[in-house]
C-alpha cells in the first residue's frame, strides 16, 4: 500500500535503488576478492566516490533522520551518476530545492481556458501536476473522451488510463504510457509532499498491478514531448505527436497539444472533427 510521502524513507529507498543499479565494472575502484552478495555498488564504494563517510551513507539508507546538505546531495548525485531528473528528485526529497507556494490549481484561469479553446483544430487540454484535466477543447474530447460526461474526480488523464475499463486498450503502447505517467507522478510527489489529494490518487492507482510494479522501479523523468498511438473506436489507429508547455505564471500547470503524426492520422482527426 502506498501511503502519504515520508521523505526520509523515500530518500533512503531511492538511494539504495540507485546504488544497486550501478555496475561496479563501470567504475575505477580497487578490486576486492570477496564475492558480491548484493547487486550494484557497496556502500563503502559509494562513500569513497562521494567523499562521504560510510557511516553517513548507512544512516541515510536506514532513514535515520539525517538532513543532508545541498553539497552532500550533489556529491551523492555525481557518485551515483544520477540523471538531471533523478538529481532534482533527490533534492526535492531532501527539501533542498525551492518549491512553489500555494495550493495546486483546481480550475483553469479564464485566459488559459480561452487559449485551450483557441488552439482548435489542434486537440489541446490543460492539466495540473496531478494530471487533473482542468480545460479541454472539442477536438480533445472527440479524440479521447467526452469529459463533460465525467464526474470531476474522474477527469484525470492517469485515472482514465488506469481505472476506466474501456480505456485500458486505448493506447497501443500502454505500458510505456503508464511508465512515463508514473515517472511524472513520482517527480511531483516529491515536490508536493503536502498534497494529500495526490497521495490519495497514487494510493488508488496502486491497486492496478501494472502501476504497482512500475512504481516500485522509482523512475523519475518528465516527458515534455513524444508520440502516442491510439485505437480510437470510430477513427481506428491514430498517431499523434504531443508537446507539453508550462505557463510562466503557473509552473504546476501543463498545456498539452496534440498534432497528427502522419497523413493517415490527420485524415482520421479530420473525420472525427467533421462529425
Amino acid at each position: 500500500m502506498i501511503r502519504a510521502l515520508d521523505t526520509t524513507q523515500e530518500l533512503a529507498a531511492f538511494l539504495r535503488s540507485r546504488r544497486e543499479r550501478l555496475d561496479p565494472h563501470d567504475f575505477d575502484l580497487p578490486t576486492r576478492r570477496r564475492t558480491r552478495r548484493t547487486p550494484g555498488l557497496r556502500r563503502e564504494e559509494v562513500a569513497e566516490l562521494a567523499g562521504i563517510s560510510i557511516d553517513y551513507i548507512v544512516r541515510l539508507e536506514q532513514a535515520r533522520g539525517l538532513r543532508p546538505s545541498a553539497e552532500v546531495l550533489g556529491s551523492l548525485a555525481q557518485a551515483l551518476r544520477l540523471t538531471s531528473a533523478e538529481r532534482a528528485y533527490l533534492f526535492d526529497l531532501a527539501r533542498q530545492r525551492p518549491t512553489t507556494p500555494g495550493r495546486p490549481a483546481a480550475a483553469a484561469a479564464p485566459p488559459l481556458a480561452r487559449l485551450v479553446a483557441d488552439l482548435s483544430p489542434l486537440p489541446a487540454m490543460l492539466t495540473n501536476h496531478r494530471y487533473d484535466i482542468l480545460a479541454w477543447n472539442t477536438e480533445m474530447s472527440r479524440l479521447l473522451l467526452d469529459f463533460d460526461t465525467l464526474p470531476p474526480h474522474q477527469r484525470n488523464s492517469m485515472w482514465l488510463c488506469l481505472m476506466r475499463p474501456e480505456m485500458r486498450d486505448f493506447y497501443v503502447d500502454r505500458e510505456r504510457i503508464v511508465r512515463e505517467g508514473i515517472a511524472h507522478l513520482r517527480t511531483v510527489w516529491a515536490a508536493h509532499p503536502e498534497d494529500e489529494a495526490l497521495s490519495a490518487l497514487i494510493a488508488e492507482f496502486a491497486t492496478d498491478p501494472d502501476f504497482a510494479r512500475l512504481w516500485d522501479e522509482r523512475d523519475v523523468k518528465v516527458h515534455g514531448r513524444g508520440r502516442k498511438q491510439m485505437r480510437h473506436p470510430e477513427a481506428g489507429l491514430v498517431a499523434v505527436d504531443f508537446e507539453t508547455l508550462t505557463p510562466l505564471d503557473d509552473p504546476d500547470l501543463q498545456l498539452v497539444i496534440f498534432r497528427a503524426a502522419d497523413g493517415e492520422s490527420q485524415s482520421a482527426l479530420d473525420r472525427l472533427n467533421a462529425g
